[in-house]
């Protein structure tokens, strides 16, 4: 699982195994140690939700998303999910979680659970 976090904008890309597990078990978690703390992020199917909505507390952003989308997701084409949910500020935070495909350009980084990339698909 990635996160790509800027300003008040948070995505989240996740991997086939990661999406079935998701949709397996209702859940999946990551961590980064600093040492002194730790700082958690987790993918939970939530009942009762219409879209995608987060909370963050005790170093860790939970990103909640309706249930019945999560459960089909493995078994559908659609990339991912996103919402703009309105805080107490007046501000705005924008939530996205999507499949990962894999890049366009050379990296190091291993794709090989990535999803196939549609512009590389011929």
């Amino acid at each position: 699982m990635k996160i790509r976090i800027k300003g008040n904008s948070v995505r989240f890309r996740l991997t086939q195994t990661e999406v079935k597990t998701l949709s397996d078990t209702g859940s999946i978690t990551e961590t980064t140690d600093f040492g002194r703390s730790t700082f958690g992020y987790q993918v939970k199917l939530t009942p009762h939700i219409k879209a995608l909505t987060a909370e963050f507390s005790d170093n860790r952003i939970v990103l909640m998303v309706p249930e019945d989308d999560g459960k089909d997701w493995p078994l559908n084409d659609t990339v991912g999910f996103e919402n703009n949910v309105e805080l107490s500020t007046g501000d705005q935070l924008h939530l996205l979680l999507e499949k990962d495909f894999t890049c366009l350009d050379n990296t190091m980084e291993d794709q090989s659970d990535n999803y196939p990339n549609p512009r590389l698909q011929v």
